[in-house]
């Protein structure tokens, strides 16, 4: 198993971002270094941003990210543990995961945000809103994956901030929703649903309810708590979990990050099931 700390802000849209993503990716990847007992890459990124084109923040930064993470993912041994960053930090590995393991790969995406705007849909511009549409295959045509996620094989959990343009892509079946609570049998279900026969799971900390973990810069109420998301990871032992990301970290030190080792842990014996298959 590999896994990978991609300090990426750029596809954030806020002000602190450039400051507070980076630290916390780095946070994250001391944390895992020393509950998992595995070294961590650290992926090269710009620490620049761009002006804002074709209604994308930080366009050209973003798009230069990308080579770094395509060369350390060429030969994997086995999965890989992402650690951003904001979530568009995710594109890269899971466009590879996409390609390698074919159109049955499905995408659990725990988030308080849906992540399915495009760049005509965005109110912001800010790439993170819209990663997991160009994963399907919408919006602009340098992001979208190729090929594409299909549609309803992506789930989300615990999301419960949409734009009006994602509300519409969960009725018209383009994406599959588990709202909070999250049953882990729901989520089971939705997974069975989409015909999915590998998976990718994604993890925004955001997804967690603000009691529960104060490091991320977005503090939607009404989120999960770590015990429920921890029992969600632990129910998806059926299947074939090929890659992971945990993302948008905030969290300025060790102690403030510490909430999040149950969720290490479990994404890592996710990882590590699909590894001994």
């Amino acid at each position: 198993m590999r896994v990978h700390a991609v300090p990426q802000w750029q596809g954030a849209g806020w002000d602190g971002a450039p400051s507070r993503l980076p630290v916390g990716c780095e946070v994250l990847a001391s944390l895992a270094e020393e509950v998992l007992g595995t070294p961590v890459s650290r992926v090269p990124v710009d620490h620049e941003g761009s002006p804002v084109e074709r209604s994308v923040v930080n366009r050209a930064a973003l798009l230069g990210n990308r080579p770094a993470q395509l060369m350390v993912l060429e030969n994997p041994e086995g999965p890989v543990l992402t650690l951003g960053g904001d979530c568009a930090s995710d594109l890269v590995p899971i466009g590879v995961a996409r390609y390698r393991y074919g159109p049955k790969l499905g995408v659990l995406w725990f988030d308080a945000h849906a992540d399915a705007n495009t760049p005509d849909t965005s109110p912001s511009g800010a790439f993170h809103g819209m990663v997991l549409r160009a994963l399907l295959g919408e919006g602009d045509e340098d992001f979208v994956a190729d090929p594409a996620v299909e549609p309803g094989r992506a789930v989300l959990v615990g999301t419960r901030s949409f734009d009006p343009a994602e509300t519409e892509a969960v009725r018209a079946g383009v994406l599959r929703h588990v709202p909070p609570p999250a049953e882990p049998a729901d989520v089971v279900a939705a997974v069975r649903e989409s015909g999915a026969e590998r998976l990718y799971v994604h993890v925004d900390v955001d997804v967690l309810d603000p009691g529960e973990f104060s490091g991320t810069h977005y503090h939607e109420p009404g989120g999960l708590t770590v015990e429920r998301l921890v029992a969600c990871l632990d129910a998806l032992a059926e299947f074939d979990v090929v890659g992971a990301a945990l993302t948008e970290c905030t969290a300025q030190d060790r102690t403030e990050a510490a909430a999040l080792i149950p969720v290490v842990r479990a994404l890592h014996r996710s990882l590590s099931r699909a590894e001994t298959r």
